[in-house]
């Protein structure tokens, strides 16, 4: 079956990745595909920018920076597709694969949504996903599958994933009708998680599929620390938790990020003399507690 394909990316202060995205798109994608830029609260409106100069996309302008879930989903309800591709406007494609993944959603109507494998653009035979590990119960903690390995053929089949990846992920359209559309409560990281969790109350699954790549210029080797990504990890791991566990199970959960898992990385970060990572667990975790949620940082 063809279907329209609608891409999906956001820009935020961007504009030189989100052209790079867009070119490779057309220069490599054959399928029938609609570009959705959702323009998220740039200091300069590079909606207007990129409009001019891709004048069949649709570049949508937010005044305000809505989050990675926010800028989403105002491109989602634009888009026209039966399949929405949402890709960061930091990855690229390099061949004309993405409709294998729209292939493997016709495969099967149980699969709500499907990931390609996604390697690390600037070592590109390097593999940043295969899928993910289960997230433990309590810990809240899983791994990436493939994470950082050269790209051998080892992950060559198809498989089921417990969650996808919110770098490039294609979903059915039609399941946001039971799963509603990505949780805007986290503002950046975790809602892709919840999301998953959101497609398998309703029914679906999520595969990997691997006859399609997309390469992510996030890298494999510069450490990602920093006080923002720090705040929102500590405070939306806290929240998934919240969200997603039940019971005694939750109750553990909590109690663990809260007496275990923030004193230790409260402690090695001041033994580290890093006082603005200290600073940051410590705000996510009090944010959590006060119930404040959305773009705290």
């Amino acid at each position: 079956m063809n279907h329209l394909i609608s891409i999906i990316t956001v820009n935020y202060n961007g504009f030189a990745l989100t052209c790079a995205m867009i070119d490779s798109v057309h220069i490599h994608i054959t399928s029938e595909y609609e570009i959705v830029v959702v323009d998220n609260g740039s200091k300069n409106d590079e909606a207007v920018l990129l409009q001019e100069k891709y004048p069949d996309i649709m570049a949508i302008r937010s005044e305000d920076n809505l989050g990675f879930a926010g800028g989403n989903n105002l491109g989602i309800k634009a888009a026209k597709g039966d399949y929405l591709m949402l890709m960061n406007n930091d990855t690229e494609v390099e061949d004309d694969s993405l409709h294998f993944l729209a292939q493997r959603l016709d495969s099967n109507p149980e699969f709500g949504a499907v990931c390609p494998k996604i390697r690390f653009y600037a070592q590109p035979l390097l593999i940043q996903f295969a899928g993910y590990t289960p997230l433990s119960r309590i810990s809240m903690r899983n791994s990436l599958i493939g994470f950082k390995e050269m790209d051998r053929g080892q992950y060559a089949n198809m498989s089921i994933t417990p969650f996808m990846h919110g770098a490039a992920v294609m979903v059915r359209k039609s399941v946001l009708d039971k799963s509603g559309l990505m949780p805007e409560c986290y503002f950046l990281y975790y809602e892709e998680l919840d999301w998953s969790e959101r497609l398998h109350d309703a029914g679906y699954k999520i595969a990997y599929e691997p006859m399609a790549t997309v390469y992510h210029k996030e890298s494999a080797t510069t450490g990602q620390e920093s006080p923002l990504r720090t705040y929102y990890i500590t405070r939306n791991r806290l929240l998934f938790a919240s969200r997603n566990r039940k019971g005694l199970t939750k109750f553990l959960s909590l109690i663990y990020q809260l007496a275990i898992a923030l004193p230790k990385a409260v402690a090695i970060n001041a033994l580290h003399s890093r006082k603005d990572l200290v600073k940051a667990s410590l705000k996510g975790a009090s944010d959590f507690v006060r119930h404040n949620t959305g773009k705290g940082w």
